[in-house]
């Protein structure tokens, strides 16, 4: 089966984004299975991003993203695809 690597990554993590995330990961020790789970909140006008750290369940999708583990519940990708995690001072941002 061929893959497009887009679809290996439907989210892009930004380096800023990266470090916080590993550095997080190991300053918590939070164990190797976690992942930072990407999705939505609510839905229409009132959607919000949905960013943290889970373990991964029976409806998500696992990526490797630049080294960050990824999680996603297979209901929110199409909502998801295409996001670009980045961090700033005071925590981490979504682009779409």
């Amino acid at each position: 089966m061929n893959t497009t690597p887009e679809i290996d990554r439907p989210v892009r993590v930004r380096a800023e984004a990266r470090q916080q995330i590993i550095d997080t990961l190991l300053t918590n020790k939070i164990p190797a299975e976690y992942g930072l789970r990407v999705g939505i909140r609510g839905g229409g006008c009132g959607a919000s991003w949905l960013l943290g750290f889970d373990l991964p369940g029976p409806t998500d999708e696992v990526y490797n993203v630049e080294g960050v583990r990824v999680i996603i519940d297979r209901k929110h990708l199409l909502y998801v695809f295409g996001a670009e995690i980045g961090y700033e001072p005071g925590g981490f941002t979504v682009e779409k």
